[in-house]
């Protein structure tokens, strides 16, 4: 596969080209940083450390998913705080590359694992007496382990994409992360084909996955009128955490990569809300009703707190 780019760097405009502005939101995307990291690695150190949440199918998807949030944060947002300290925004060819693989790496195992957690609650709630003979702890780890493939096939299949372009001149990307179409409107020569693939392979990905959710979560809200009362509030409450965080997820998603290559004015609005404020915002949807999980969180402070007092 020969790259036949002659561009070694590409130019990002950010999110405004004003100082005093740029100032402003480096504090604020600094502070959104440290809550997504601090709030998810609470998240996932809370769980691993309990066994009784670490055994539970639920609790071990949420997990990882905490774990992909951070990853995700942390391919974009530092770069993004970086670049507000200059006025010439410059990423390298081979750095805009391994972003635009890293970002779409683990969208792409994001989207398999809330599939995964969709799945679990469906068992659950409409075959209780299977749970556990069908949630095995096997069954957790191969479907991380599809998640981790699936996102890497997702996300190569976006990178040859790519590399098949001429970027043979400009190189002014007006958005603040290396992505798809921001790319394809630089390339030397007709895209219509890449768009179609682009399509292909993330917008309609989105849709299928996002539709085939929306039923599993209708038929589960189906089957809890089979429920007594206090059992459809704690299943409500759980699922109504997952169906928030699927739509955080998936319509920003299909806003980007449902559509074909014309100009889309809100484009870095909604990728900010998609890959950097979600992340922050999974957290608290997950343990803003969740019990279990806050008082995990709250026994594992106690925990620190008595070992370091003793200290």
């Amino acid at each position: 596969m020969q790259n036949q780019s002659f561009v070694t760097e590409f130019i990002l405009l950010g999110l405004t080209e004003n100082p005093k502005v740029e100032k402003i939101l480096f504090v604020w995307f600094f502070l959104v940083y440290l809550a997504t990291i601090g709030g998810n690695i609470i998240i996932v150190v809370t769980i691993i450390c309990n066994p009784t949440l670490f055994g539970s199918p639920m609790y071990f998807f949420l997990s990882f998913l905490s774990f992909l949030d951070a990853c995700v944060s942390t391919v974009i947002t530092p770069k993004m705080i970086i670049d507000f300290f200059y006025e010439k925004k410059t990423i390298s060819f081979e750095c805009c590359m391994i972003q635009l693989f890293a970002v779409h790496f683990f969208t792409g195992a994001e989207v398999i694992v809330l599939s995964a957690m969709a799945y679990d609650r469906y068992v659950a709630i409409c075959k209780p007496l299977h749970y556990s003979s069908i949630m095995t702890r096997r069954l957790c780890v191969i479907l991380v382990g599809v998640a981790w493939a699936g996102g890497f096939l997702h996300s190569i299949i976006q990178i040859i994409f790519i590399l098949q372009l001429p970027f043979c001149g400009p190189n002014v990307i007006d958005h603040f992360v290396c992505d798809l179409f921001p790319l394809l409107k630089l390339a030397c020569t007709n895209t219509h084909i890449f768009v179609i693939l682009v399509f292909a392979n993330s917008g309609s990905i989105c849709i299928i996955i996002f539709s085939i959710l929306l039923v599993s979560y209708g038929v589960i809200l189906f089957s809890l009128r089979a429920h007594s009362s206090e059992g459809r509030r704690k299943a409500l409450s759980t699922c109504g955490s997952h169906i928030t965080v699927v739509l955080l997820f998936f319509v920003p998603c299909i806003l980007i990569y449902a559509r074909n290559n014309s100009e889309f004015s809100f484009e870095k609005n909604v990728f900010i809300f998609d890959d950097v404020l979600t992340p922050m915002l999974n957290p608290l949807a997950y343990t803003f009703r969740n019990k279990e999980i806050k008082n995990a969180i709250k026994k594992m402070w106690k925990r620190l707190f008595n070992i370091s007092y003793k200290q």
